[in-house]
């Protein structure tokens, strides 16, 4: 049951590709225009490749769907132009809380230091930031988003793809290099491929409301282990924009979808678990969940971003944040290889990096949905006894599992350099950097990973001889002034320390003391090239 009617509705126009006697080319069709397929658009269109993005609706809004955005998604969205409008109208929290009945088992802080930009987490109803990722993608000249435009056929050639699309107007082709599958769970191009997923189906079935009234609630993540108000079972408590507030209650496998979406059955629950009666119905849904995933993400010119390539349960916020850093990692490479600046099979790396992601997302999942609901005699035991000691001991608290917040991968990868020398820090080789405030050399106030935007960075640290030469150097002392002492801290810099630095902001190789050699060969493996080939 959906309350709320969309909230953004945008026509269909008739384009000049259908007016064509043959097929227009395009360097990348993106295909789904939610959260991945509209971010991996704009990554695009920012690094110079013109995009068509085309989705087979009219309209965003229907329902919040997922809300919580985790710090690096937050920083993908920073350079991407709209985090701060997600920032302004979202709800910023760090402080999670865990219940059992009544009491407090213990609360964490998912950023307890200083000296980042963006903050741990925000909420905000999905409808809200693909708004801002819509008008974001309307400024760029070389992104055309195109409403009701479905894609009903593909056909695979050696240098690329022909779409089959249907239009209000008719149907109609289009040529393209490569395609991005974005286009969510029930994927049209996946079936149209024949690509079956991987994995675990979970029986347990749950209710997500949305619920608009005036609370007292602190804006932090609340989860209870058999709560009084619904005993037996979890529930969860979120915060969003406009005194919405999101609750999710555990239902067991045989709970009737239909019949649990009533009004008869959902509003006595929430009466139940507020305590009053005074609160709208915005939302309300019933779901099960898979933990699956296609064995591979990249098929000829076809790469699969987001829901259409692998699907996790909500417990962790892993959903959006994992698409949204796949669209990351994707479109460096794909601007690379179609600029000539690197072979095709730098795209094998998204596939390898990816899967890598999605198996670590997909393995925290199902480890979070056993805890939350046992599947077998064995397991409640185990979660029962875990909770039990959390009352008392510290060492139990880390075992309750109320589902491990989203944190983005670190990438054991081919394209990174292993390190010869012995590092501290939170800087971690393959990893996105952490961000730390800056000044430039003008002094203004700068973070490093706004200096950093989207480009491949050598980052040194001066020793009195010249910086070494590499694809851009930012000098740390003259360029970028570490006047708080946190980059040094986080990156355990010393006189002489460099850094190779992704186009995504992972840190592809560090050194102490290198050579100009070091560099070059680092930055030929971060485009896929192996030594003394070109």
């Amino acid at each position: 049951m959906n309350t709320r009617k969309a909230l953004y509705q945008f026509g269909y126009r008739r384009c000049p590709d259908q007016d064509r006697p043959s097929p227009a080319h395009h360097p990348v069709v993106v295909v789904g225009a939610g959260p991945v397929g509209l971010c991996t658009a704009i990554d695009l269109a920012q690094r110079g490749v013109p995009v068509a993005l085309l989705d087979d609706a009219d309209r965003i809004g229907e329902g919040s769907r997922g809300i919580c955005y985790a710090k690096r998604t937050l920083e993908i969205l920073d350079r991407l132009g709209v985090a701060q409008a997600c920032l302004a109208k979202g709800v910023t929290w760090k402080v999670g809380k865990v219940f059992q009945r009544h009491d407090l088992l213990y609360a964490f802080d998912l950023l307890p230091e200083d000296g980042h930009k963006m903050p741990a987490f925000i909420n905000l109803q999905q409808y809200y930031l693909e708004h801002a990722l819509v008008e974001r993608a309307a400024e760029l000249p070389n992104l055309e988003l195109r409403w009701r435009n479905k894609v009903s056929g593909l056909t695979r050639r050696n240098d690329g793809v022909t779409l089959s699309i249907e239009t209000p107007e008719g149907p109609y082709d289009l040529d393209a290099d490569w395609v991005v599958a974005a286009d969510g769970a029930r994927s049209g191009l996946r079936g149209i491929l024949g690509l079956a997923f991987q994995g675990e189906v979970f029986e347990d079935r749950f209710l997500i409301a949305d619920v608009k009234m005036q609370g007292d609630f602190p804006t932090e993540r609340w989860f209870w282990f058999d709560p009084p108000f619904h005993e037996g079972r979890s529930a969860l408590l979120h915060k969003q924009p406009d005194d919405v507030w999101r609750i999710d209650l555990q239902l067991g496998p045989d709970a009737d979808a239909k019949a649990e979406q009533s009004p008869e059955r959902v509003l006595p629950r929430l009466r139940q678990m507020l305590g009053h009666d005074d609160f709208s119905l915005e939302w309300v849904s019933v779901y099960t969940f898979q933990c699956r995933r296609l064995e591979r993400f990249v098929h000829g010119r076809v790469v699969f971003a987001g829901d259409s390539a692998h699907q996790v349960s909500p417990f962790g916020a892993r959903g959006a944040n994992s698409g949204i850093q796949d669209a990351e990692n994707l479109a460096w490479k794909l601007a690379l290889v179609l600029k000539g600046e690197a072979p095709e099979r730098l795209i094998d790396t998204y596939d390898l990096e990816r899967s890598a992601a999605a198996d670590e997302n997909i393995g925290h999942s199902t480890r979070s949905t056993d805890f939350i609901a046992p599947r077998s005699a064995q397991e409640l035991r185990f979660r029962n006894a875990a909770l039990a000691l959390a009352r008392h001991t510290p060492f139990a608290k880390r075992m309750v599992n109320s589902g491990r917040l989203s944190m983005p991968s670190t990438y054991e990868s081919p394209l990174s350099t292993p390190d010869q020398d012995v590092w501290a820090g939170s800087a971690r080789l393959g990893a996105p950097l952490p961000d730390a405030p800056m000044r430039d050399r003008h002094g203004r106030q700068v973070w490093l990973l706004e200096a950093l935007g989207d480009r491949e960075t050598v980052l040194h640290v001066p020793n009195g001889a010249p910086p070494p030469p590499g694809p851009r150097t930012l000098v740390v002392g003259e360029d970028l002034i570490d006047e708080n002492g946190l980059f040094a801290q986080r990156f355990d810099s010393r006189p002489g320390s460099t850094y190779l630095v992704r186009p995504d902001q992972h840190l592809a190789a560090r050194w102490r003391h290198p050579h100009a050699s070091a560099i070059e060969s680092a930055s030929r493996r971060l485009h896929g090239r192996e030594e003394g080939h070109a």
